[in-house]
């Protein structure tokens, strides 16, 4: 289980990796590495992906640099984040919360 302070005591820059299928969904989603940091700083584990390989993952909601709802989706080793994707939740999918799927 991913515990959120691990996250964010690795929650610098240098020790983030994006893969290209993630750094093309946040310049789609335009979507910075700040707003997934402040997700990380400020935000809550919503769900958590125990079976997920090579490392369990979680999904965090918080709110990005100008305050608008976003879902991060990481894993994590000792020494990096591995960042997954991110997006804006649709009210179509989640509830009013954001925490749960209609």
């Amino acid at each position: 289980m991913i515990d959120i302070n691990d996250l964010r005591k690795l929650n610098e820059i240098e020790n983030f990796v994006v893969t290209q299928h993630a750094l093309d969904r946040l310049l789609t989603r335009n979507i910075s590495i700040l707003d997934v940091q402040k997700v990380i700083a400020d935000g809550e584990i919503i769900k958590q992906y125990e079976d997920d390989k090579p490392y369990p993952s979680c999904l965090i909601l918080g709110l990005n640099i100008e305050g608008r709802i976003l879902h991060v989706v990481v894993s994590h080793n000792e020494e990096s984040i591995y960042l997954i994707t991110a997006y804006y939740p649709d009210l179509s999918i989640w509830n009013d919360n954001f925490k749960n799927k209609r």
